[in-house]
């Protein structure tokens, strides 16, 4: 039988796991001719999430889990999920139940149609602001006018991934990581379903605006340089409307004898022009600062703990290959 991994991020999800179980395993169940496996990252939860992870296991032999050192982040938190993965596929679900797992047999069937990425779009976000919504479509729209690949909007991590897909997705291991954009970016054969996002099941969300803002800013200086081109035009045109102004004005005083006059338009010209520059600086300083992280070149994450057992970061493609490798023979062997 294929193995199909459900990879789901937590992050002090205590409230809703046992939920989100019952639920996987009520669908997981109903389907026969596949194996699963619920592999949970917990991505450093100040709850009892771990503890919660690590009762499930005991109780069923498909939960797995990876326990980060300490809270990297969601995307960092899918990275992991990716390098661990053992299946055929893999299913990239939210803790908190705003994604349905009644769509999993559609995607899986649509997959062994010959989809690689089986995404599902959003047709309406119950339980969230109209603020949040509009700010969410303008981004999207905004980042596609500015990007040279296509990203899907009003989409999220709900979907599922051929082997292939997960593969090259662990190759891309930049710091300042956009996953849904890099979605797009590995190309692949593709496939939308349409569903209704419900509410979160229990709890509070983790993404409040500023960590909104956060990823909206990563996805930008990710897939594009469009905001240093902007910087470059906006300094090409201030420069030129000074020359002009400046031409005008030595004009007037030489041929007409006026005297120069206006401190307040003098004072303005000057702040209008530092504002231009420290914009332009902090754009510039953005796509710096990351080039600086990455530079760095440190792992993305360290493990505590996979399921029980204390596991060193493994760095470099061929090692985690190795050591996929590895798993999925101890987990056939166990079968």
């Amino acid at each position: 039988m294929k193995l199909i991994t459900i990879l789901i991020p937590a992050y002090n999800e205590e409230e809703v796991l046992y939920k989100l179980y019952h639920r996987l395993s009520k669908v997981i169940n109903n389907i026969t001719n596949y194996e699963f496996e619920l592999l949970f990252v917990n991505d450093g939860s100040k709850d009892q999430t771990i503890n919660i992870i690590k009762e499930l296991r005991e109780t069923d032999i498909r939960v797995s889990y990876i326990d980060l050192s300490r809270n990297y982040g969601k995307e960092t938190a899918m990275l992991a999920g990716f390098d661990y993965t053992r299946g055929d596929a893999l299913i990239i679900i939210d803790a908190d139940l705003q994604d349905p797992p009644e769509l999993i047999p559609e995607m899986i069937e649509l997959w062994e149609q010959g989809y690689d990425d089986v995404f599902a779009k959003r047709k309406s976000r119950s339980g969230e602001s109209w603020l949040k919504k509009w700010t969410s479509k303008s981004f999207y729209r905004v980042l596609q006018k500015v990007s040279r690949i296509k990203i899907e909007e009003d989409t999220g991590d709900f979907r599922l991934l051929d082997k292939r897909c997960v593969r090259a997705l662990q190759q891309l291991r930049e710091t300042q990581r956009y996953t849904k954009g890099m979605f797009s970016w590995i190309g692949f054969n593709k496939k939308e379903i349409l569903f209704d996002r419900d509410p979160r099941a229990a709890g509070t969300t983790k993404w409040n605006y500023a960590k909104l803002m956060d990823l909206a800013i990563e996805g930008i200086t990710s897939f594009t340089t469009f905001p240093l081109r902007i910087s470059s035009f906006i300094g090409v045109i201030v420069s030129f409307l000074a020359f002009i102004y400046m031409f005008v004005i030595i004009f007037k005083t030489l041929f007409f004898g006026e005297k120069i006059i206006g401190y307040p338009s003098t004072m303005s010209v000057i702040l209008f022009l530092g504002g231009i520059q420290l914009l332009s600086l902090g754009v510039i300083g953005e796509y710096l600062g990351r080039v600086f992280n990455e530079t760095k070149n440190r792992p993305l994450y360290f493990i505590n703990e996979y399921n029980g057992q204390r596991e060193p970061y493994l760095k470099g493609l061929e090692n985690l290959r190795e050591y996929n490798n590895e798993r999925e023979k101890e987990f056939n062997e166990n079968k």
